[in-house]
This record gives C-alpha cells, sequence and structure tokens, in this order.
C-alpha cells in the first residue's frame, strides 16, 4: 500500500474517509456511496486527497493509498464521536435542519466539540493542500471548517456543499451559534445546495444576521484586515447532486440480478402488486406515515393483502441515539399490528427487513417492485428516488415520491405526495397501483433521461466549474 508524501493539488473533506474496514487486521475496501463515484476519478487524475475521519474511534493512522486516492485520516476519540457527531451534529444540526421533526438539544459541551473537531479537519486540510490548490469541503458536520480553512490558507479556492436541506430563518434562527456557523460557511468561495429553496433560505439568514449583501446568489462578504481587507464575493446556488446512473443500469441489465428479482416476488407469494420502501431507520423518512396509510388502505378494503404486499428495508442508523432507539421500536410496532390484523396463512402484509444490502440485492428489489414509495416528511434530495428510476430498464413502475425531497424539484412525472396528508398519501398509492402501463412507460422514460442526463458526474462537473472560475 502506497504511503503519500506530496502536497495535493485537489483535496476533499469530508467527515468519513471513502474507505471502511470492520477491524484493523482487514484490508480498506472502497465505500460503495455515491460521492465516492463522483469525485475518485477527479482525484485520480490530478492526484488528490481525501481528508476524513476513517470510522473507528482512538486509533491513529498515518496517510495511505487506496486505489489510486490519497487519505489522510483524522483522528476522532470516543468522547469526539458521542459529543461531536452524535451530539452537536446528529442531535443538534441534524433534527433543526430538518425542520424540527424531532426537537435539537442544545448543549454547550457539544458545540464545543464541533468546534475542536472542525479545527482539527481544518489544520488536516491546510496541511494536505498544495499552494493555490483547491479544497472541496462537504457536509453539516463540518460547517466551520471553511472559514477556518482560510484563516489558515488564504491561497487556497474553498467549495462546500451541503448534503442535507438548510431550513428556514425562523427555524436556523434558535440555533445558539447561529453567526459562527453562517461566518464558517462563508469561508468558501462557492457555497452548494441541494435546492434552490435551500440556497434562498442560506442568504436570508446571512442578511438577517450578518447583514451582509445578497443578490441573485452572490454574497458580498469582507475581507478581515490580516487577510488583506475588502470584500470577496462568495456563490450560493442549488446543485442538485444524484447518483452513477450507469452503474444502476449495468446492474439491472445482468441476468443473474433479473432472475433474483423473479426470486424475490416468488418469495413474497408472488402478489400482484409489491409496493417497495427504503430507507436509513430515520425519524425524517416519513416511514410511519407510509405503514399508516397502507394499513389503512388494507383495513378499508381497498387493498386486499392477498394481492399487495408492502417490502420495507429500514436499514440500522445512529442506533446509540434515543430518538432513533425509540424510532424503531415504533415503527416495528406498527409493523407488527397490522401483520397481525392482515396477515393470511398465504399473504403477509408487510415484509419488514431492518438491514442494509448491497447494491446488486438492491437493484433487484427496485425490479421486483411495481410502485416505490418515497415518503420523506423532509430530505435534502433522496437518491433512492432516483435509483429506483436508474434500475427500471424495462420502463415499468411508478414513483410516488414526496413534495419534500429535492428529487420532487427534479421529478415532475412522479405522483408527488403530502406524506403528512394521510387520505392523499392513500389516493396516490391507489394512483400508482392502478396506473396504465402506457402511462407507465411515459412517466418513466422521462425519468430516466433526466436521471441519464443529470448524474453524478454532472453534479461534480458543474460544481467544480464555477469553483474554477473563482479568481484569486
Amino acid at each position: 500500500m502506497r504511503t503519500p508524501t506530496t502536497e495535493a493539488d485537489f483535496v476533499v473533506v469530508s467527515n468519513r474517509l471513502p474507505v471502511d474496514r470492520s477491524s484493523e487486521d482487514e484490508p480498506w475496501r472502497r465505500s460503495p456511496g455515491g460521492l465516492v463515484a463522483a469525485l475518485e476519478p477527479v482525484l485520480q487524475s490530478t492526484g488528490g486527497a481525501w481528508v476524513g475521519w476513517p470510522g473507528q474511534p482512538d486509533v491513529e493512522i498515518d496517510p495511505f493509498a487506496v486505489d489510486g486516492m490519497d487519505l489522510v485520516p483524522v483522528s476522532l476519540s470516543t468522547d469526539d464521536v458521542e459529543l461531536f457527531y452524535e451530539g452537536f451534529s446528529n442531535d443538534t444540526i441534524w433534527p433543526l435542519y430538518h425542520d424540527v421533526i424531532s426537537p435539537p438539544a442544545y448543549h454547550r459541551e457539544w458545540w464545543d466539540a464541533y468546534v475542536r473537531v472542525n479545527e482539527r479537519f481544518a489544520s488536516a486540510a491546510a496541511a494536505a493542500a498544495a499552494p493555490a490548490a483547491t479544497v472541496w469541503v462537504h457536509d453539516y458536520q463540518l460547517q466551520l471548517v471553511p472559514r477556518m480553512l482560510r484563516e489558515l490558507r488564504p491561497d487556497v479556492v474553498i467549495g462546500y456543499f451541503h448534503h442535507i436541506p438548510f431550513p428556514a430563518y425562523g427555524i436556523y434562527s434558535q440555533l445558539p451559534w447561529r453567526k459562527q456557523v453562517l461566518e464558517g460557511l462563508l469561508g468558501a468561495d462557492v457555497i452548494g445546495f441541494q435546492r434552490v429553496a435551500d440556497a434562498g433560505n442560506f442568504a436570508r439568514a446571512v442578511r438577517r444576521q450578518l447583514g451582509f449583501e445578497t443578490k441573485a446568489g452572490s454574497i458580498r462578504v469582507p475581507v478581515p484586515d490580516e487577510l488583506g481587507g475588502g470584500v470577496r464575493t462568495a456563490i450560493a446556488k442549488a446543485y442538485p447532486i444524484s447518483i452513477d446512473t450507469a452503474a444502476y443500469d449495468e446492474i439491472a441489465r445482468r441476468p443473474e440480478v433479473q432472475t433474483r428479482a423473479r426470486e424475490i416476488r416468488e418469495g413474497l407469494g408472488d402478489p400482484a402488486v409489491v409496493l417497495f420502501g427504503v430507507d436509513r431507520l430515520d425519524y425524517t423518512k416519513g416511514i410511519g406515515h407510509r405503514l399508516k396509510a397502507y394499513g389503512e388502505l388494507l383495513a378499508e378494503n381497498r387493498l386486499d393483502v392477498a394481492d399487495v404486499t408492502l417490502v420495507q428495508v429500514a436499514s440500522p442508523s445512529r442506533e446509540r441515539v434515543a430518538a432513533y432507539m425509540q424510532l424503531r421500536d415504533e415503527i416495528e410496532l406498527t409493523v407488527g399490528r397490522i401483520n397481525g390484523d392482515q396477515d393470511t396463512v398465504g399473504h403477509t402484509a408487510i415484509r419488514y427487513l431492518h438491514q442494509a444490502y448491497p447494491r446488486e440485492e438492491m437493484v433487484a428489489l427496485y425490479l421486483a417492485a411495481d410502485v416505490m414509495l418515497v415518503t420523506a416528511l423532509r430530505d435534502g434530495m433522496n437518491l433512492v428516488a432516483k435509483e429506483y428510476v436508474a434500475s427500471r430498464i424495462d420502463g415499468r413502475g411508478v414513483l410516488v415520491l414526496s413534495e419534500f425531497t429535492g428529487a420532487a424539484d427534479e421529478m415532475p412525472q412522479a405522483i408527488r405526495v403530502n406524506p403528512h396528508d394521510i387520505e392523499g398519501l392513500k389516493d396516490a398509492i391507489v394512483t400508482a397501483i392502478d396506473m396504465p402501463l402506457a402511462e407507465q412507460r411515459r412517466r418513466m422514460r422521462a425519468l430516466r433521461r433526466r436521471v441519464r442526463d443529470h448524474d453524478v458526474a454532472h453534479w461534480s462537473r458543474t460544481f467544480l466549474d464555477d469553483l474554477r472560475g473563482v479568481s484569486r
């Protein structure tokens, strides 16, 4: 395994490195996420570096390389993970930025840990960057890094991408450290969001809290005297993220994956209709609303358990956080109640799977599903919707999509729903089930064209083109 020895012209900074391993004795494996797929070619072509936490607390790891990517680990202690990650990132910022679906907690020791860890990431990025390098910081765990990095390395060009929603000002203003976070983000030259509305929310917060001039996605940011003084312009705009569309299309065409899709349907009793939901087990995903609507359709005899089955994959998420433990109990109780009321000897209403699956199995599930249910209460994008569409090489299938996802802005051919409106959600499910094949094909054709033309490579290229256009 090669050890990096030089500074990089392109540096990615994210909470996690793009590799995983189960123990210190196992080799590193590339993570399957779309962000890795988008940025790996850029890193390989530029000799770039990726700064992030290796996923294991209390370990010190020297820089190393995997698959042509130079990786720079940032060490976190067990206390860091508890206070910075589980605490401020996921029990303060996450619920606040998702419209307070769950109440955020504000603890000063969490904030102190957030500042401390962001400083560590900024220092690692500063050390890894060559003169006049481009540095791309990612997501809500590292909102202070852009400003810290600018103070350490005023010569570099800094981008930041926010993968989750940015809330309306009335919600954001609750944050005790609201000015510090805005100032942190404004350290970047280009600040990217999933939706136009998110970029607008950020600009309004900047005007209200900092009094800076904002116009058409440009923000005039005063430069401290110690960094040269004057005013510079930061760009804040939407860059909707996407998936590696070609990879999902290719997997869906494999004979063994298509065979597996048929096996899945047979294992479900070969119902006339398979409904499918796949989510991290998170209170933002609207799983309970989906189950409630489906259970009522069965209870009202608008659907028959002999004809329709719902497959719900809920992959484990933040299992040490109290709100997530409670959510798992609620979901499993609801599934048990509906199955107890509606199951027959030969048919199950809901097949509930609390585990994660490899990409090939997920594509087989997408192929087996007649209707995809995406009912998030708030979501920056929701890539599951795009994965389903990319996998439907047969041109069939119907996407039911929450209007509170970023994907809804890009996918008007989906059946859009307000997941809080249970009656409306029920009607949408029935409409999806009853949709004629010709209408399915018409909608799916347009959806597939969209995700093909706006894939994850298009997303990264668009952002980096704007970042390279920054004059220093």
